[in-house]
């Protein structure tokens, strides 16, 4: 009778285990992909200004290109037991963490106040 009761609840906490897990998921990873498409969308938008004026901007763009270099390595899907191990191997939050800091170099080198909004 403990058996049972036992195996019903494990079972039953499984399944919403499952459920609540990938709601949580797909909301971080919402979050994380608004995150780095802000920095992607703002590195772009400069590159394509620094790209149009006569300046020497070398040192802005090779920053820009780094970031987008960064960014192109994060994973767009979301890797499952049916998954490469090469995409199962990407540490996400170190990644994101280089995004950041790559960012923040990018901003400095500009001239602008970046916009930081962890995920």
């Amino acid at each position: 009778l403990y058996t049972n009761g036992y195996q019903d609840g494990f079972d039953h906490g499984r399944i919403h285990g499952l459920i609540e897990g990938r709601a949580i998921g797909r909301e971080k990873g919402f979050q994380m992909w608004e995150e780095v498409g802000f920095y992607e969308g703002t590195a772009l938008f400069w590159k394509a200004i620094c790209e149009t004026q006569d300046g020497s901007k070398e040192r802005v763009i090779i920053h820009i290109n780094h970031l987008l270099e960064l960014i192109s390595q994060f994973p767009v899907v979301n890797p499952s037991t049916q998954g490469s191990l090469a995409t199962q191997d990407v540490d996400v939050a170190k990644l994101l963490s280089q995004i950041r800091t790559r960012y923040k170099m990018f901003c400095s080198s500009v001239g602008i106040r970046p916009r930081l909004r962890a995920a």
